[in-house]
């Protein structure tokens, strides 16, 4: 089988290198750029690239000319590099149609995480596309769920809180990532549509709602007991 392909593109060499290796351990085929022009001579010439990860601030094409050029084209995963904090920053990424945002400094580790994320939601890694966790099963493919063999009527947004709760079984989840992950807008958004979904959500999972769990001040955690 063939490896993924996942585009690198800072003009830090130190930064490159450290992203590089983390993914390579990972089993990626990594591509390298050190500027925006370079970063799309890339993409318009390697076809089968799974993931960008873009850096905002560099040299003769800055991250989000080359995210607007890319968007154009495809519809590609980009996670978005930058060393700012600022809240305008993140709203122009998502306006764009930047998949993940992340601040720098991070963790590689955390990257690989959200690289690895995304890669699944987008069904370019993991054949498993059945999901089960205490009678309850999601098949991704067909887009159904159901409880102890008996079919659930969901909205979009219900199966894909479902689906990310079962993805993330025994994880603590804010809000915020859940807006970012589920709804794919930034946690500048209103929680109290989680909160309703949620709500929603264990109604129809009958005594199996009682499976998500909430954690006060902060979000949500799927956990399915003795399983």
């Amino acid at each position: 089988m063939n490896k993924l392909k996942i585009l690198v593109v800072d003009d830090e060499r130190r930064m490159r290198k450290l992203v590089h290796d983390f993914l390579i351990k990972k089993d990626y085929e990594v591509l390298e750029a050190g500027d925006g022009e370079e970063a799309l001579n890339i993409f318009y010439s390697q076809k089968e690239l799974a993931l960008i990860i873009l850096d905002v601030m560099m040299p003769k094409m800055d991250g989000w000319e080359v995210c607007r050029e890319i968007r154009k084209e495809s519809r590609i995963p980009i996670i978005m590099l930058t060393a700012r904090g600022d809240e305008r920053d993140e709203l122009l990424g998502f306006e764009l149609g930047v998949d993940e945002y992340i601040s720098k400094p991070f963790s590689p580790k955390i990257l690989v995480a959200r690289v690895e994320a995304i890669l699944r939601r987008t069904n370019q890694i993991g054949d498993n596309q059945l999901l089960q966790a205490g009678g309850i099963t999601i098949d991704k493919t067909a887009y159904t769920a159901s409880v102890d063999d008996r079919m659930m009527e969901l909205s979009f947004k219900e199966f894909e809180l479902l689906t990310y709760f079962m993805e993330n079984k025994g994880i603590a989840l804010s809000r915020e990532k859940i807006l970012n992950n589920v709804w794919n807008y930034d946690y500048y958004g209103d929680a109290r549509t989680i909160d309703t979904h949620v709500k929603k959500l264990r109604s129809k999972l009958g005594d199996k709602g009682e499976y998500i769990k909430t954690i006060w001040g902060m979000g949500y955690k799927f956990e399915v007991p003795q399983e």
